[in-house]
């Protein structure tokens, strides 16, 4: 089930944030409460911690792009378990 992992609230006057980075990859595997990308503010950089453990699905935000507070910035297929990247083989 995929659970969407939104732009919290930073603050009580703040309705727009920046994505400063993302810590995890799309595909990449992230634990409940693990840091998956840095959001910043006017005031303070905040890092947005994965509500639930999966796999990072649809990231619909870049590096650099805008967003509001509630917004839906990717998602994350609960239980998932990431595939491997090493070639068969190898």
């Amino acid at each position: 089930m995929a659970v969407e992992l939104k732009v919290p609230s930073a603050g009580e006057s703040i309705t727009e944030v920046v994505i400063a980075a993302w810590l995890k990859k799309e595909g990449d595997s992230v634990k409940r409460d693990e840091p998956v990308v840095e959001i910043e503010t006017d005031k303070a950089t905040l890092e947005v911690p994965a509500p639930v453990a999966g796999v990072l699905r649809g990231i619909t935000k870049k590096q650099g792009d805008g967003a509001t507070v509630g917004e839906v910035i990717a998602q994350i297929e609960e239980g998932a378990v990431a595939e491997s990247r090493t070639p068969p083989g190898v």
